[in-house]
């Protein structure tokens, strides 16, 4: 589309009307043709193409999907010239206050490779992109983290770091499908613009989103071609620096920079600013140079090696070089002379724990998992890691954060089976786990989801969490997290600790909503059920089926969340647990509902509220409550739904952004939205300023086109258009097509008060063709009703045929 980046206008009206025209060309229609597409006036799209009249922003955004082209880009230009409504305020997902900076902390004795970081700038600012390989320990992420570091300034829009762990014993290379989803998430990109399935889509998503940014990105200890080219850039500034043990010749397209271990020269000069030798006569390495040439050889020139000798004579001031020829001798190769020796300096506490963290999943790590796996207080912990990290045995890419160089690790896992009992690793391994539960537990707990899980059963809890003080803490932690919480998942998986297979993705649930979408929480509760399954428990089989039901239905697989649901069903009754019993009730309300039923979602909210207050779960009865005031407004029992609807909002809680109290204020806003118009408005924007706050776009549409519902009851009909459209250029960003099914038909009708047949008729028409697709009964008998009155004054047959269509669905599905 190069077309539509160069256009170029000096006034910013011209420039944009100027770009409109460029789109309709791209689309290949006429303005009849493409007004009448995009839901807009001739007359109205003439003076946008002419310059004459700014459009309103979601008439930008139909034009440019008429175009299959992304309007982000014009975003920025339009908002200079008008804003027909006021701009929405920035929320958490949609602009982070400070860019993402992963990199790890540049090393400060960096030495020598002036050269080979020469070639590594030229191959970046040729290509955008150059591959680094070299054998390990030789300095390919130092080199490429300290050149990433060089070019921060010029990227700001992100400084992106991921481990492909190509090459980490004890664990599988990191797959590009999770590497593309981890760095999607790095940029903040909310998980509904994220592709659900199919690795092209996301990679496709990914160099869009690097396309219009400026960021760096160090993709690290790669294993193979396939595995890093889905996560190269494409069109756009952004750049990428690959690391590897192997040539990566599969990539013709990439520069690369071997690296070879350091000259004697460069060595020599590493060895003395890291030792922190003054230099001069009088430093211990002029002191004795056929020992510290002796230092270098046995380090074999490679800079990690070269790292852990300097700081043994860092510490040990009282250290001759030829002390250290001497302990160093007694290793066995370039690098384990080094690393032999450094371990000899260690206490028998500090060994055994540098030999467990060889077991940790994931890839970073901080002080409250050491402390578990370790079994000591945290100021303990933490102490033990500065030791550590003082003795080049850990390091630290950010502050509180801390990771093992895949050599050391692989050091680490052999010294352990070597001098530690199975018993000793199994049970710290099962300490780790046990964290890791107890953690998710926890950060759930801070950010209540539909219905919060109850607590975490598998394992010990440790004796010191995180604390989280409020949901957006709990977020970020788990943001932090993520990778390591799906280390734990899989480990736990392949060495059989099904208690934590079956809890760990339940306690992810919100997380997931959130900021991963949908995709993986099916597949993750596919395995808790298995896990479940050989447990034979009732209560987590009843658990594990209604979870697997829960994430079939929020991926539009209608059929299979009922198949899950009844199954849970058998398995709650035989459990006799309330709970559970509640919770598969309000779900199976959900789904009797989408699948056209009128009476029994009413019928199995209500039983959900009363189950909850025999459970004694007062919270959960009011998420209850509010499904039920929910659907009495489907219903048009306004007067009792707004009275449920103010039940519920009186129920104390911290959140403003609870679930239950938005549903409340959105279905209080509609349902008094004639009789009380000033505060059905202010209710409405009121869930809407705490949905945008939260960052779920799901909520945000919701809000809006519920606004547009309530706006259109009160008459005011162009601002209720505005409404629905703003929500659906937001639902346009959405991969998850099904959602749109909740809203097409309202917004149908509004067109039509409003005085768009012909806009209602599409938008009734698209509804009618998803909702067979979706199994979502209600929506598809809407979409024939709202058909059959468009039809009624010009097509009697048609209409009448509509309506009996209509019909049947409902009598079909056992609608009453």
């Amino acid at each position: 589309m190069d077309g539509y980046e160069r256009t170029a206008q000096a006034d910013p009206q011209d420039e944009l009307a100027a770009r409109l025209r460029l789109l309709q060309e791209l689309s290949g229609l006429g303005v009849r043709a493409l007004a009448r597409d995009a839901g807009l006036s001739s007359s109205s799209l003439s003076r946008y193409l002419n310059g004459q009249t700014v459009p309103p922003w979601p008439a930008v955004v139909a034009l440019c999907r008429l175009a299959k082209r992304d309007p982000r880009p014009l975003r920025p230009l339009w908002e200079r010239i008008s804003h027909p409504l006021p701009a929405p305020p920035k929320s958490s997902r949609q602009v982070r206050p400070l860019p993402r900076n992963d990199l790890p902390r540049d090393v400060a004795d960096f030495t020598g490779r002036e050269e080979r970081l020469a070639a590594v700038l030229a191959a970046l600012d040729s290509h955008r992109v150059v591959s680094v390989d070299g054998m390990a320990g030789v300095g390919k992420t130092c080199l490429a983290v300290h050149a990433a570091h060089r070019l921060a300034a010029d990227f700001p829009d992100g400084r992106l770091y991921v481990d492909l762990h190509g090459f980490t014993e004890g664990r599988p290379p990191l797959d590009p499908d999770s590497a593309l989803r981890m760095l999607l998430g790095a940029l903040d990109v909310p998980s509904e613009r994220v592709p659900q399935e199919g690795l092209e889509q996301l990679a496709a998503c990914w160099r869009s989103e690097l396309a219009h940014r400026r960021v760096v990105v160090v993709l690290d200890n790669a294993a193979d071609v396939d595995q890093v080219r889905p996560l190269l850039p494409g069109a756009g500034d952004s750049v990428a620096l690959i690391t590897s043990r192997n040539r990566l010749l599969g990539l013709d397209e990439v520069p690369p920079v071997s690296l070879d271990v350091l000259s004697p020269q460069e060595s020599a000069e590493l060895l003395a600013r890291a030792s922190g030798d003054p230099g001069g006569p009088d430093g211990r390495l002029a002191r004795d140079p056929e020992a510290a040439a002796e230092v270098l050889r046995l380090c074999g020139h490679l800079p990690l090696a070269l790292r852990l000798a300097a700081a043994r004579l860092r510490h040990r001031p009282g250290w001759t070089v030829g002390i250290l020829v001497e302990r160093m001798a007694e290793g066995a190769g370039e690098f384990d002379t080094a690393f032999a020796m450094s371990l000899r300096q260690l206490d028998r506490s500090q060994a055994h724990l540098f030999r467990m963290l060889g077991l940790l999943p994931g890839e970073s790590f901080d002080e409250h998992v050491v402390a578990a796996l370790a079994q000591v207080p945290l100021r303990v912990a933490r102490a033990m890691l500065e030791d550590l990290l003082d003795a080049h045995l850990v390091q630290q890419p950010t502050a509180g954060r801390y990771r093992l160089h895949d050599l050391v690790h692989q050091h680490a896992r052999r010294a352990g089976a070597e001098q530690d009992s199975a018993d000793d690793r199994e049970r710290a391994l099962g300490r780790v786990l046990d964290y890791y539960v107890h953690a998710a537990a926890a950060a759930d707990a801070a950010m209540p989801f539909l219905s919060p899980a109850r607590a975490a059963r598998a394992g010990d809890p440790p004796a010191e969490l995180p604390r989280f003080t409020d949901k957006n803490a709990a977020i970020a932690w788990l943001v932090t997290e993520y990778a390591n919480l799906i280390a734990a998942f899989e480990t736990a998986a392949a060495v059989g600790a099904d208690l934590h297979v079956c809890e760990l993705p339940r306690f992810l649930r919100a997380y997931f909503a959130r900021r991963c979408g949908t995709t993986h929480l099916n597949v993750l509760f596919e395995r808790s059920l298995a896990a479940a399954e050989r447990l034979g428990d009732p209560l987590r089989l009843a658990e594990a089926h209604s979870d697997l039901g829960f994430a079939r239905y929020h991926a539009g697989r209608m059929a299979e969340a009922t198949a899950a649901y009844e199954t849970a069903g058998r398995h709650v009754s035989r459990s006799g647990d309330v709970r559970a019993e509640a919770e598969l009730a309000i779900r199976r309300g959900y789904l009797s509902w989408d699948a056209g039923h009128v009476d029994e979602p009413l019928e199995l909210f209500r039983l959900a509220g009363k189950l909850y207050e025999k459970a004694d779960c007062p919270t959960d009865a009011a998420h209850a409550a509010a499904s039920e005031a929910w659907t009495m407004l489907q219903l048009g029992h306004r007067e009792e739904a707004a009275r449920r609807a103010r039940d519920v909002l009186r129920t104390p809680h911290t959140d403003p952004a609870w679930p239950p109290a938005l549903t409340a204020r959105i279905t209080l806003g509609v349902a008094i939205a004639h009789e009380e118009p000033e505060e059905a408005a202010r209710q409405l924007e009121q869930a809407l300023a705490l949905a945008r706050e939260d960052g779920h776009l799901h909520n945000q549409a919701w809000c809006l086109n519920c606004r547009g519902v309530a706006l259109r009851r009160m008459g005011r009909y162009e601002e209720a258009l505005a409404s629905h459209r703003e929500a659906f250029a937001l639902l346009d960003e959405l991969f998850e097509e099904h959602w749109k099914i909740h809203f097409l038909n309202g917004y149908a009708e509004t067109c039509r008060l409003a005085g768009l047949p012909e806009e209602a008729l599409r938008l009734h028409r698209q509804a009618l063709d998803l909702a067979p697709r979706l199994g979502n009964r209600q929506e598809e008998a809407l979409a024939h009703e709202g058909i059959a009155t468009l039809l009624d004054a010009t097509d009697a047959a048609g209409a009448a045929e509509h309506r009996a269509a209509g019909r049947a669905v409902l009598r079909d599905f056992g609608a009453r």
